[in-house]
Formats: structure tokens, sequence, C-alpha cells
């Protein structure tokens, strides 16, 4: 993308009036836990609370309401499993526009409730989403409907920044803003308008992203100089799994952010867990995975920090195994297997030890049954809550000092 087709700061603010009719002017929240970890004041910008649960609704509005009426008439088609599905029936709705969304089968049963609450049509059909946007590509050729792409778009860059003019307005003297990157539409804008924001009052902001491992696109794209689709793993972040960059994305990323990190799934796991206990606040993984870095002690900041909570649809359920495995993965939690000899009182040792060394009994599970036991031996699956990585490790030096040999079950 050349100077001359970069998203002007006065682009950036018409788009920010032209939205104030239809998204929430989100709050800001400071972090004393993640202030104490980075060294520095760190301010959360909280659009997990925006309209439909994410930032998406900026860049799907603004996109939409660009279109000609002959283009209106004809509707949009979209493909998402939740977040942009959600922003562009809202959008649709608000603006009259028929909608009609694909996605995959298996999609969340709250994120398929809500995308058709706000008045589209949904499609389920295919297994993944890159599946879902190929069934869009298809539907958009043979109804004349205008694909509206997640995230690869100007447009959609343009309304997505509109939350960074926001940070910039809300955090006094910001030097450095972390979110996520999928595609790379929100950061693109985010940097875009924060760094126009900051050359207007001659100073300068720091803009850094941040990707799961295990579908991390950017690394490599960057260091080949052009958009390269990866095989990715799959993550708990599906909100940012994606294998290949946006080209208008990649353009703006490639000369304006600063740096770009990436973190595990437990690092994910922990920082929902902050977040809920820390802040009180609900995000989805994809929206966490800047305070994992930070947590993960992946930043670097000289001045005041702001993370951007970018969404918080998370599936009840996942909510549950996602909480379990932070707390395993923060040493609060841990499930251990026992072999033990088949003879009256074992139980009760392992019961005294496990209270001496003051650990929380969750569960237990006392079975003959299991592959490599001998006729002579049960096994023991215990469930404790434990106080971190210190108490955990003191937890199992009790047990194999009383003349036991526990092993970790894997969460």
């Amino acid at each position: 993308m050349t100077h001359a087709d970069l998203p002007s700061l006065e682009e950036f603010e018409e788009a920010a009036r032209d939205l104030e009719r239809v998204i929430e002017r989100t709050p800001i929240q400071p972090s004393q836990h993640l202030s104490e970890v980075l060294g520095v004041e760190v301010s959360l910008k909280l659009e997990n609370l925006q309209r439909t649960g994410s930032f998406k609704i900026r860049g799907a509005t603004h996109r939409l309401s660009r279109l000609t009426a002959e283009e209106r008439e004809r509707g949009v088609v979209a493909a998402s499993a939740g977040n942009h599905a959600q922003g562009v029936a809202l959008a649709a709705q608000q603006l009259g526009i028929p909608a009609t969304i694909y996605m995959p089968l298996g999609v969340p049963v709250p994120k398929l409730l809500a995308t058709r609450g706000y008045g589209a049509e949904v499609v389920l059909e295919g297994a993944t989403v890159d599946v879902s946007l190929a069934l869009a590509a298809s539907h958009a050729e043979r109804t004349g409907a205008v694909l509206i792409h997640p995230f690869d778009h100007r447009d959609i860059v343009v309304g997505q920044g509109t939350l960074g003019l926001e940070v910039f307005d809300e955090v006094p003297g910001v030097e450095t803003i972390v979110m996520g990157i999928g595609g790379g539409g929100l950061i693109a804008g985010v940097a875009a308008a924060a760094k126009a924001k900051a050359a207007a009052e001659g100073r300068e902001v720091r803009i850094v992203g941040v990707q799961a491992e295990n579908a991390a696109a950017y690394p490599v794209s960057l260091e080949a100089g052009e958009p390269t689709t990866i095989t990715t793993e799959p993550t708990i972040a599906d909100g940012i799994h994606v294998a290949r960059p946006g080209a208008v994305p990649f353009e703006i990323i490639r000369d304006l952010v600063d740096e770009v990190v990436t973190v595990s799934d437990d690092d994910i796991a922990r920082a929902l867990l902050s977040l809920l206990e820390r802040a009180k606040q609900v995000v989805e993984p994809a929206g966490a995975v800047g305070v994992a870095a930070i947590l993960a002690g992946k930043v670097r900041a000289t001045g005041p920090t702001a993370v951007i909570l970018s969404g918080g649809n998370i599936d009840p359920l996942l909510l549950q195994r996602v909480v379990s495995h932070g707390l395993a993965a923060a040493g609060r939690y841990m499930t251990i297997r026992i072999p033990l000899p088949d003879r009256p009182g074992q139980l009760v040792q392992v019961s005294e030890l496990l209270a001496q060394a003051g650990a929380n009994v969750i569960e237990v599970l006392h079975t003959r049954h299991g592959q490599g036991m001998q006729i002579s031996e049960v096994v023991l699956q215990i469930s404790v809550e434990t106080r971190g990585e210190e108490h955990r490790a003191l937890v199992l030096e009790a047990l194999r000092a009383g003349g036991f040999r526990p092993e970790i079950v894997p969460d």
C-alpha cells in the first residue's frame, strides 16, 4: 500500500462520527495487576462490551454504509463462525440490507442464535470457516450479493481503526497499544489511526501485535515480505485462527506495526483466568492474547500502555474448560494418578498426606481397571486445588516422601 493509499486521520475521524449511532464507546479500565507485571501503567479497552460482543461491528457497519444503492438492493453475504457474522448481521439490520451468513456446522449455539436474532438468514454448511467462506463467495457469484470479507478490505480496516482513536483519546499519553492479530484488519486500522493521531500531536506510539503460536502467519509473512499461507494447528483462540494474512492489512502492518509476538494456549488460558478473577471481565480467547503476552513477559513498554480486549463471545462450555486449563497452567489445579497396592488403608494415607500438605481434594476416582496394572494393584486418580507452582511441587514431594509414585495427568 502506497503512502497515498494509507487511510488518513480525517477518514478515521469521519468514520467514527458515522458509527456513533450504531456502536458503543466502550470503557477503559485501569489494571493494577498488569501494571505491576509490566512496570508501567496499563489500561484495558473493554471492546468485549461492544454491541455484538466484539469490535467487528465497527468494520462491518462502515463497509456496508459505503455500499451504493444498487449494491444494497442486491444484499450482502458473509462467512464466519461468530463475531464477523454478528457484526454483519446487525449492520445489515441497521441499514435495511438483506444479509445471508454462512456458518460452519458445529458453530456454538449462542453465536448462531445471536446472528439469527439480528435478522440475517443463516446457512449452516461446511466443516470449517474456510469452507463456509468458499460457499459465501459462490453465493455472491450466483446471486450478485456483495461479499463482505472479515478483514481484507480497506473500508473494514478504516472502520476497525476507529477503535484506535478511542484508545488514543481515553488513555492520556499512551505510548504502547497491544492487541491480537488474526487476518490483520483490527491492528492495521488501529495502527494507522493511532499513529496518524500521534503524528498530529508531534509524538509517537508503539503498536504490538499478538498471535496464537499455533496460527502465527504474520511472523512468517513479515519475514518473507508478503502474505504467506501457513499450516495451522488447533488453538483455543479460534477468533484469530487465520492461515494467511489479508493483502490489504498486511501492507499497513508491515510498515506501521512495531512488533509481533506469539503466545501459547496455556498463556491464553492463564490470561482468561486472570481477567475473570482480577478485572471481572468475560473475554474470549482471541480477545485475551494481549494480556497473555504481558503475563508471559513478551511485551516491552516504557510508558502508559493500552491492551485491547477485542471480544467477549465465548461459549459457556468452552469457558468452563478454559478456566480448568488456566487453573492447571497456573499451578492451582492438578489431577494426579497414583498406583497403589490393593490393600486397606492406602486411600487414608494418601488423604492424610494431602491434608498435611494443604491441598484441597476436588474429585477422587478409585479403580482396579486400567492398562498396565498388576492384578494386585489399584489406581487412585485424584484432582486437587493448589496455591501455585511451588505448592504443587510440595504436594508431589510429600506424596513421594510417603512412599507413593504420583504422576500428573495432562489437562
